[in-house]
């Protein structure tokens, strides 16, 4: 198999480490979901996890939420809620929708909060180390310290700054040396949830979570690390950072994945800009078959814009599909052969997760199905459709 490693800038072979393959994939906020984004970029894992396993890997397959944020805070303060409240209801949505559309759960379902000890863990060598600096109950990350910086992302130093303000980064924070510093600790604001620790009662920055919870469950280096092409810088960035200079080992993830982003009205589909497609919405009109359909026939690093009704034509094909996997099949003449299909579309995936080339492959396999004379034997045919369409999620039932 084949993957794209943001890090080189290359598809690459990807080769197993002892027949296992770690994952983790950068989870939800949960104060507004789930978008068709969001569905985009877990789906796109969840296909991964499924081709993975269909070769007899013994995948361990990890995905965090992060259930405390400045965001979740706004937003529990605009409702009048609390902010565990809001974090609790909104992943509960998240996941009846990733159930809905079919979704494999993940073998570790983490929330940063419950992981503060494995983070404060991660910040004592830094400053050790001299990466990590702490200042009126705050502690940083010096990005001055390491000469690497930038290594995932490739974005010139002097590009860095305005791309991390626009994510997150407050570079007035009188506290920090240098306004590109990144927070490991911040301390404790008036009425904001807050945990014991060295530096005083305060809550982690948001990039040692994913660093944490991933090296707990996956050690300190990882085989595959993913989510949108709108993490890779600041937050994978800082998480490359941080985590091979604690650890002191190199590299932190031996592939680094992201799904790109879909556009909605011209323009990214955010939370922030209010122009989301919710996957809920679609689900009352469509059966999720069409939806995965309509998003697969993208590949998962090219950015796409969702225009309306366009889960209509998928659902058509949809349909197809489970009519060629469920209709009874009598015919005992010359067997239906759908062998090269099957080849060209485990090939398919096996380059880099080219779905619209593994749907096109099944299409063909349904209509060889469907146009099979009525005598000849399509049981084999139907078999593989329904091995192959499970491998994309689909469920081919009504």
């Amino acid at each position: 198999m084949q993957l794209y490693n943001t890090q080189t800038g290359q598809v690459e072979r990807f080769a197993p480490r002892d027949g296992a393959v770690g994952i983790y994939v950068c989870g939800i906020t949960p104060y507004d979901t789930t978008h068709l984004g969001h569905a985009f970029t877990f789906l796109t894992f969840d296909i991964l996890v499924r081709h993975l396993r269909a070769q007899d890997l013994d995948v361990t397959y990890v995905q965090n939420v992060t259930d405390i944020d400045d965001d979740i805070l706004r937003k529990a303060k605009e409702l009048g809620e609390s902010w565990d409240e809001v974090g609790r209801r909104e992943t509960e949505k998240y996941l009846r929708d990733m159930a809905d559309l079919n979704a494999l759960p993940p073998d570790h379902y983490v929330r940063a909060t419950a992981h503060i000890a494995e983070m404060l863990a991660l910040i004592a060598p830094l400053i050790d180390k001299g990466h990590a600096y702490e200042a009126n109950g705050s502690v940083y990350f010096s990005v001055e310290s390491d000469p690497e910086f930038g290594k995932l992302s490739h974005i010139p130093r002097e590009e860095m700054l305005p791309i991390a303000n626009e994510r997150g980064n407050t570079p007035d924070d009188p506290n920090k040396r240098d306004p590109l510093d990144f927070v490991l600790w911040q301390a404790a604001a008036p009425g904001e949830p807050s945990w014991d620790s060295p530096y005083g009662a305060g809550r982690p920055g948001w990039h040692i979570e994913c660093s944490a919870m991933a090296s707990r469950y996956l050690g300190q280096t990882i085989d595959i690390h993913g989510g949108g092409a709108d993490l890779v810088f600041p937050h994978h960035e800082c998480e490359v950072a941080q985590s091979e200079l604690a650890f002191g080992v190199e590299p932190f993830s031996r592939v680094w994945m992201h799904v790109a982003m879909v556009d909605y009205q011209g323009e990214k589909m955010s939370k922030s800009l209010g122009n989301l497609v919710l996957v809920r919405d679609l689900l009352r009109e469509y059966h999720p078959d069409a939806i995965r359909l309509a998003l697969f026939s993208h590949h998962y690093r090219a950015s796409w814009e969702f225009v309306d009704g366009e889960v209509e034509a998928w659902a058509n094909l949809a349909g197809d599909l489970r009519e060629a996997a469920d209709f009874p099949a009598y015919g005992i003449e010359e067997v239906v052969d759908v062998g090269p299909f099957r080849e060209r579309f485990l090939n398919a995936l096996d380059d880099d997760l080219d779905t619209p080339t593994a749907i096109e492959a099944l299409r063909e396999i349904g209509q060889a199905i469907l146009e099979a004379p009525e005598e000849d034997d399509v049981r084999d045919a139907q078999e593989t459709l329904r091995e192959l369409g499970d491998l994309l999620g689909l469920s081919l039932a009504s």
